[in-house]
C-alpha cells in the first residue's frame, strides 16, 4: 500500500508540475515529507537527505555565469565568433550551432536564452528557415549540455559516484556532441540545401554580419511570451519554408556594429575569461566545481561589486528548488523500499537490456514535456539496481539516459523550445509549433534507439 502510494505521489508531482506553472521541486519537498511521515521516518532524516553539495553547485555555476552576463562577457565572446561569416549564408547555422556550443561548453546554461533571439533574426534577414535555425541553436546548445562544467554534467558525475560507477565527463560529453550533430548535420542536409547561393538584397537593405545580441534579462522577456498555443492544421515535419522577404526595415541597422559600440575586452571581462577557463581546468582536475565557481564569483564580487550587482538575478533559484526537491523525494523512496520495488519490476522482464531501451523511451517522452534534470533524476534511482549483477555498461547507462533527457529539450515545451518559438519571426506561429512538435517526435523515437544501440548494446 505505501509503495503504490509513494509511486502514485510521484506521479502526480510530475503531472501537475507539467499542467501547472509549477516548481516541481516545491511538490517534490512536500512529497517527501508527506510519504516520509508515512514510511515512519522523522523530518530530520528528511534534512539529512537534502543534497547541500548540489545547491553549492548550481548556485555557484549560475552565480559566475550571472557575472559573466552582467559585465558583457558572454557578448563579446558571440559578437567575436560572428564577425567572420560575411556573406556566406551555409556558414549561418554552423555558426550559431558552434557558438552554441561553446557558451554552453563553459557552463553557461542559458546559452539558447542568450542567441535564440539573435539566432531567429538572422534566419529572417539571411531567409533561412527557421526550423532549421532553432533547431541548429538548440542542438548546438544541448551537444555541449555535459560538459564537465554544465550543472548537468556535475549533477549526472555526483549521482553516479553517490553509486560506486565510475563515469568520464569527457566521455559524456563526446557522446552528447556526437548524437546532436548527427540530428544536426541530417536537418542541415534536408532543410538547408538552398543556402549555398548569395543572399538576395531585400527592402531592408543587404544582409550584414549580425545582429546586435539581447542581453539575458531580454531573453528572459521573450521566455515569459512563449506559451505555446494549441494545435492547429498546416506544416508538416520537415517542410518548412524559408523565411519571408522583409517588407519593412528592422529596428536593428543591418550594417556591422562601428568601433565605438562594439564591447571591448576590459579587464574585468579578461579576468571573467580566465575565471571561466580556470573553472573549466579545475573540473578537469577534479576540483569541486561548485566551490571553485563560488570562490571565483567572490573575487569578481569583490573586483566591482556594483557592476556585478545583477547577477545574483542570474542564479538559477528555480533549478536549485527542482533538482534539491527531486533528489530528496528519491532519496525518500529509496528509503521506504520504491524505488527498489520498481527496479525489481523491470528487472522481471528478464531482459536487462530491454529494460533499459523502455527507460530510455520513458526518460525522452516526460523530458520533452517536462523538466530535463527533474527527470535524470527521477530515472537515475531507477537504473541503478538493473546494473547490479548485470552485464550491462553501467557509464554507458548512465550517459544514455542523461543524453535521452536533454536532446528532447528541442521541444517546444521546453525552456529552449519556448525560446526559439517566442522569436520565430513567422506568419503562422501555431503551424511552425506543429513542425517543432514533429521533430520533436522524430528526436524522441530515434535518439533513445540510437543510445541505447551505440552506449548499452555495442558495449555490452
Amino acid at each position: 500500500m505505501l509503495i503504490a502510494a509513494s509511486i502514485c505521489c510521484l506521479i502526480l508531482v510530475f503531472a501537475l508540475a507539467t499542467a501547472l506553472p509549477v516548481n516541481m521541486g516545491v511538490l517534490a519537498f512536500v512529497a517527501a515529507f508527506a510519504l516520509a511521515a508515512a514510511s515512519g521516518l522523522s523530518s530530520d532524516d528528511v534534512f539529512e537527505s537534502f543534497p547541500g553539495d548540489t545547491f553549492i553547485l548550481i548556485a555557484g555555476i549560475t552565480l559566475l555565469f550571472g557575472v559573466a552576463g552582467v559585465n558583457g562577457t558572454m557578448r563579446l565572446c558571440i559578437d567575436a565568433a560572428l564577425r567572420p561569416i560575411g556573406g556566406r549564408r551555409w556558414a549561418v547555422p554552423w555558426m550559431i550551432f558552434l557558438i552554441g556550443g561553446l557558451v554552453m561548453s563553459f557552463g553557461f546554461v542559458l546559452a539558447v536564452g542568450v542567441l535564440a533571439p539573435m539566432a531567429m533574426s538572422l534566419a529572417h534577414r539571411y531567409r533561412i528557415r527557421p526550423l532549421l535555425m532553432a533547431m541548429m541553436v538548440s542542438h548546438g546548445a544541448l551537444a555541449a549540455c555535459l560538459s564537465p562544467v554544465t550543472v548537468y554534467s556535475a549533477f549526472t558525475r555526483q549521482a553516479a559516484v553517490q553509486a560506486g560507477i565510475p563515469l568520464s565527463s569527457w566521455q559524456m560529453f563526446l557522446a552528447a556532441f556526437v548524437l546532436n550533430l548527427l540530428f544536426a548535420t541530417a536537418l542541415f542536409a534536408i532543410l538547408g540545401r538552398d543556402l549555398w547561393s548569395r543572399p538576395e538584397p531585400d527592402a531592408g537593405g543587404a544582409p550584414a554580419g549580425h545582429d546586435a545580441v539581447p542581453g539575458a534579462a531580454a531573453s528572459g522577456t521573450h521566455a515569459a511570451k512563449a506559451t505555446p498555443v494549441g494545435p492547429q492544421p498546416g506544416g508538416g515535419v520537415l517542410t518548412d519554408a524559408p523565411a519571408p522577404p522583409r517588407t519593412e526595415p528592422d529596428t536593428q541597422p543591418d550594417t556591422e556594429p562601428d568601433t565605438e559600440t562594439r564591447l571591448r575586452l576590459t579587464p574585468i571581462r579578461l579576468l571573467t575569461i580566465l575565471a571561466v577557463l580556470g573553472l573549466v581546468a579545475g573540473a578537469s582536475l577534479g576540483a569541486d566545481i561548485g566551490v571553485v565557481a563560488l570562490a571565483a564569483s567572490a573575487v569578481l564580487l569583490l573586483l566591482a561589486p556594483v557592476a556585478h550587482a545583477k547577477a545574483f538575478d542570474q542564479i538559477g533559484w528555480s533549478a536549485i528548488m527542482l533538482v534539491c526537491g527531486m533528489l530528496t523525494l528519491m532519496a525518500v523512496l529509496s528509503a521506504n523500499g520504491t524505488v527498489a520495488f520498481i527496479a525489481d519490476s523491470a528487472a522481471a522482464l528478464g531482459n536487462p537490456q530491454l529494460a533499459v531501451l523502455l527507460i530510455l523511451v520513458m526518460v525522452g517522452l516526460l523530458s520533452a514535456v517536462g523538466s530535463s534534470v527533474g527527470t535524470i533524476g527521477i530515472a537515475l534511482p531507477l537504473a541503478f539496481p538493473l546494473l547490479e549483477g548485470s552485464s550491462l555498461p553501467a557509464a554507458g547507462v548512465i550517459m544514455a539516459i542523461a543524453i535521452c533527457s536533454l536532446i528532447v529539450d528541442v521541444s517546444p515545451f521546453s525552456t529552449n523550445g519556448a525560446l526559439v518559438l517566442a522569436n520565430a519571426r513567422v506568419d503562422n506561429r501555431a503551424a511552425f509549433q506543429n513542425r517543432m512538435l514533429g521533430y520533436t517526435g522524430v528526436v524522441c523515437v530515434l535518439a533513445p534507439v540510437l543510445l541505447w544501440l551505440g552506449l548499452v548494446v555495442l558495449p555490452g
